[in-house]
């Protein structure tokens, strides 16, 4: 328990993460890219889903 207290202490402050999130120009906040990786899923979703379709069709 003590050792949880004292790694927070010591912990660094998070960095700056530049831009203003009043204004509506810049880089926003945590912008991170989402949309490749949605795409991936997505496809490997659909792609799982056919899949399991065509094996429950080939057993009946």
């Amino acid at each position: 328990m003590i050792l949880t207290f004292a790694t927070i202490g010591l912990a660094d402050a998070p960095p700056d993460p530049g831009g203003d999130p009043g204004t509506g120009g810049g880089t926003p906040v945590g912008g991170s890219p989402i949309g490749s990786g949605f795409i991936i899923t997505m496809t490997l979703a659909m792609v799982y889903g056919s899949r399991k379709v065509i094996t429950m069709n080939k057993e009946k």
